[in-house]
């Protein structure tokens, strides 16, 4: 991980992921500024990938749902500002929300548009599996994706 840093994405950060979102996804309907804030406000776990300067350059966000010891994760977003990708950010990223799922042994889901290969391809060597294919998920453009899993870590307490 070179040239950005991982912190806990703060509500002044919500203009520019919704900026980020309207670069990166603008053919299926891009989350707004108050989505972001939702998210913070409801105590999900979300992330930003930062430069040197500061600048919000990624993030990514897990929401954990149940009750212990019953967690399920899902991985509501990812992105990371097409300057920045290819440098290890949504990886790193990634490799956060994982991390913290990994604290309360949840299992991981999620859904990726089915021609987003590279995405697919970080996903599945973070052991990541297809379980299954949404239609028309993503709107208005009617892409489909595919909905991908990944198995709780092993409690401490199950391995003595």
């Amino acid at each position: 991980m070179t040239g950005f840093t991982l912190a806990a994405l703060r509500h002044r950060d919500a203009a520019r992921c919704a900026e980020l979102e309207r670069r990166l996804f603008s053919g299926d309907d891009p989350w707004r500024e108050r989505a972001f804030r939702s998210e913070l406000d409801n105590g999900h776990y979300y992330l930003g990938a930062y430069d040197a300067e500061g600048q919000l350059v990624g993030y990514a966000g897990l929401a954990l749902n149940g009750r212990a010891p019953d967690f399920e994760g899902s991985v509501q977003t990812i992105a990371v500002d097409s300057d920045w990708q290819g440098r290890g950010v949504g990886k790193a990223l990634l490799e956060a929300l994982l991390a913290r799922a990994d604290e309360v042994a949840a299992p991981v889901f999620l859904e990726v548009r089915t021609d987003n290969e590279r995405a697919i391809t970080l996903y599945k060597s973070r052991g990541f599996e297809q379980l299954g294919l949404r239609r028309r998920y993503y709107q208005p453009s009617g892409a489909d994706a595919y909905t991908m899993g990944r198995p709780a870590a092993v409690r401490q307490e199950e391995n003595s």
